[in-house]
């Protein structure tokens, strides 16, 4: 059976408005309500399965704060990104580059693919969606799209496997899944360990008040809403059919009861 092990990249702060659609709104009410930070965590994870050994997501590169647009470092601060680079991570985890056999990634924003340059020119396979692929070209390189897609991140030598359904097996109990709506070919998975089934949301949903209580991501993280929807109900009745847990993207106190088990 696949063995998930979670691997833990760093912190980013962020207004807890971009989490949540509609939180410090104002109203006649609270005209002036107070704005909440939050620490979000960001995670790596190693699926060992089939006999190969995957890489989920790159996490966010250490000089984030030069290298991300100002305006996204300051609504989204990794102040800790020096700290955690992705092979001392690893090693932490018990891994090596050298173990990675293929690399998923979950969507191409900047916080997800910050060292995937660490692949390039190895040969080693990156898993993406066919339309997450398309846009992250299409927002890198014209005026229009997604400004959380950095050219550099994804525009180099690396040996593309494109995902193109709604569910892609890469070995027996590691099935990829597409979850359309914070970004158009945002990935998930269903991995059934000894454990018992995780079910990845990622993104789609960042922390638990997005997937409990359908609380949308704010506007600037939704890429569509009706799509999101469609998603979150994907997840909710694969968590009712396999009793499964699900991890989300950011939230931390998800991610540590989760580490603790996988």
């Amino acid at each position: 059976m696949p063995e998930v092990t979670l691997v833990d990249r760093g912190r980013v702060r962020a207004d807890q408005a971009y989490i949540l659609n509609g939180a410090s709104m104002a109203s006649a009410a609270d005209p002036d309500p107070e704005h909440t930070r939050i620490e979000f965590v960001v995670w790596n994870a190693v699926i060992e399965a089939g006999g190969r050994t995957y890489l989920w997501d790159t996490g966010v590169p250490t000089d984030a704060e030069e290298y991300w647009p100002a305006p996204l470092y300051g609504a989204f601060e990794a102040h800790d990104a020096g700290e955690h680079t992705l092979a001392d991570d690893l090693a932490d985890a018990g891994y090596d580059l050298g173990d990675i056999d293929a690399v998923v990634m979950s969507h191409l924003h900047l916080d997800h693919a910050g060292e995937l340059d660490a692949f390039a020119g190895t040969g080693t396979p990156v898993y993406v969606h066919r339309e997450e692929l398309q846009f992250a070209f299409y927002s890198a390189h014209t005026d229009e799209g997604s400004i959380a897609y950095l050219a550099s991140d994804f525009d180099g030598d690396l040996d593309w496997r494109v995902v193109h359904r709604h569910r892609h097996t890469l070995a027996d109990g590691f099935e990829l899944l597409h979850l359309p709506g914070h970004t158009p070919g945002l990935l998930g998975a269903e991995i059934d360990t000894a454990e018992g089934t995780l079910l990845v949301a990622g993104d789609e949903c960042y922390v638990d008040a997005n997937y409990a209580d359908g609380a949308p991501l704010g506007p600037g993280l939704l890429w569509s809403e009706r799509d999101w929807r469609e998603s979150l109900e994907t997840l909710r009745e694969l968590e009712r059919r396999t009793d499964g847990d699900v991890l989300y993207g950011h939230d931390l106190d998800r991610f540590e009861a989760l580490a603790e088990r996988y």
